[in-house]
């Protein structure tokens, strides 16, 4: 059972800050594992009607987090909500932890430094912190010792590394807020989707707007207005519609060759612009349409192979989306496609402290610049984040019967080079999920002289009734019930007239 953390203080004042510890034990692999985040405005409405419902959601939790800045905010009664939530929450005997923000306490109202006075009469010391940036390690390190302390639930000494590391590595970019973009001007069927993976049942799904459902992931922070959400750029870049009209360095840029190196003749190119869950069908669409398909026999089936496994090719490509340096406004990712490989080019280095060394021996732990875009993918069921990436490229490619992957740092980009066949299309193998037209159920209702029609059809293209009747040297009215049934089970179609008459494929169903 995971131990729900209530995140407690000025709302509005302290907006940020709120929206970055919620992220940070959403994105950090130790908390995520054991805790959940609650902020009040994010919780679903009450089903009954409570006089003070902030100190419902409180009854709920195991832990209380408190933040104080300058302001006490809005009184409930003889002393305002977040004040409430604190004695609630020492009623209740809850671990509590106490940051601070600011260095001095002179600005700050009688009020507030009453609230501070309070709590160090009841024996806490507190965490001073000036921004969001700081006061993420501070945090990280007050609930791990928390959790230790109190549950017994310790980190291990690589668990605390990898936060450490995490929050190092990871750029502030995705987290800035964007105060011109509303919930409301993201693409609503995506993010219908992110919350309805995100919710934990179909009343909560319903209750909670666009808004709600990212804030409760940070992908958001509460506007000036009531009910209104303003974005952050990781949102924008997972929902916004077109992102890299705001942010050019977001686009993929796709080329196709007919050469190995490149030359100003491309044969195919595209510029992809759009939320990166799109954004990967559409570079996956590009690299299906210019590269090869060859046919192959199996069984009854001429089935289409690919020339590179989409596994391979979407694991490279989600790579580059996730954990690209977005600070790098002068570069864009770069999908290129030669006669002999494919190349997947990323803004930035391996972040610290991963190197070559690691990614290609494998078995290394997750670390992103991005941790909140990271995290929404995996939701969304695009990624994983076992640090496990490269190795299921590995084996998606061997199993294709190509080389193994090449990694490689260059110019400023991380560089995965996929190599291809180049021509020889015979050391392609043909998946074992490979299927055709002709299933194992149809396959059953055939009978011999049928299946070989139809092996006869899938070798040379086409068959006829004279080609049938010599091999099998039947009557032509048996012939004609043989093709008469093939035709109903819609795996062949006749094409031309009498004696021109003969039997194809039929390509769709």
């Amino acid at each position: 059972m995971s131990l729900r953390i209530f995140i407690s203080s000025v709302q509005k004042e302290l907006e940020l800050e709120r929206a970055a510890v919620a992220a940070l034990i959403a994105t950090d692999p130790f908390l995520l594992q054991h805790c959940v985040p609650v902020l009040f405005e994010r919780e679903p409405p009450s089903p009954r009607p409570a006089k003070q419902p902030y100190l419902e959601a409180l009854k709920a939790c195991q832990v209380y987090v408190l933040m104080i800045a300058n302001e006490y905010g809005q009184p409930d009664g003889e002393i305002s909500a977040t004040h409430h939530e604190y004695r609630r929450a020492q009623q209740l005997k809850l671990p509590t932890v106490v940051f601070l923000k600011g260095a001095k306490d002179d600005s700050r109202s009688p009020e507030v430094r009453a609230l501070i006075a309070e709590t160090k009469k009841d024996g806490y010391t507190y965490k001073r912190f000036h921004d969001r940036e700081d006061l993420r390690p501070l945090m990280l390190s007050a609930l791990q010792r928390m959790l230790a302390d109190e549950f017994s639930i310790r980190a291990t000494a690589a668990e605390v590394n990898e936060g450490e590391q995490l929050i190092e590595a990871a750029s502030t970019f995705e987290s800035t807020v964007l105060a011109d973009v509303s919930a409301e001007g993201l693409e609503a069927e995506l993010v219908n989707d992110f919350s309805r993976r995100i919710s934990g049942n179909t009343a909560e799904r319903i209750s909670r707007s666009a808004g709600q459902a990212l804030h409760a992931r940070g992908l958001a922070v509460r506007g000036p207005k009531p009910d209104e959400f303003q974005t952050t750029a990781a949102a924008y870049l997972l929902f916004g519609p077109q992102p890299a009209n705001r942010f050019p360095q977001c686009e993929l840029l796709a080329d196709a060759y007919d050469d190995v190196r490149l030359t100003g003749q491309p044969k195919g190119q595209a510029g992809i612009n759009a939320p990166l869950p799109r954004a990967l069908e559409q570079a996956l669409k590009f690299v299906d349409d210019h590269t090869f398909h060859p046919r192959r026999v199996v069984g009854l089936n001429n089935v289409r192979l690919d020339e590179y496994p989409t596994a391979a090719l979407r694991e490279a490509l989600v790579n580059a989306v996730a954990h690209r340096s977005y600070d790098d406004r002068s570069r864009k990712i770069f999908v290129r496609i030669f006669r002999d490989r494919i190349e997947v080019a990323s803004p930035g280095y391996a972040p610290k402290p991963l190197t070559l060394a690691k990614l290609r021996r494998g078995g290394y732990r997750p670390c992103s610049r991005n941790p909140l875009i990271a995290q929404t993918l995996a939701t969304l069921a695009v990624m994983e984040q076992r640090g496990s990436g490269f190795a299921r490229m590995r084996d998606a490619m061997l199993n294709h019967g190509l080389e193994e992957p090449k990694i490689d740092q260059q110019d400023g980009f991380f560089v995965v080079t996929l190599p291809g066949p180049d021509g020889k299309y015979d050391r392609i193998r043909t998946p074992a999920c490979v299927s055709g037209p002709v299933t194992p159920a149809i396959e059953a209702q055939l009978n011999d002289r049928q299946k070989k029609i139809m092996i006869e059809a899938q070798k040379n293209g086409s068959v006829t009734s004279g080609w049938c009747r010599k091999v099998f040297g039947v009557a032509l009215l048996t012939v004609q019930r043989d093709l008469a049934g093939l035709i109903d089970a819609g795996l062949l179609e006749p094409k031309g007239k009498g004696r021109n008459a003969r039997y194809v494929i039929r390509t769709t169903q």
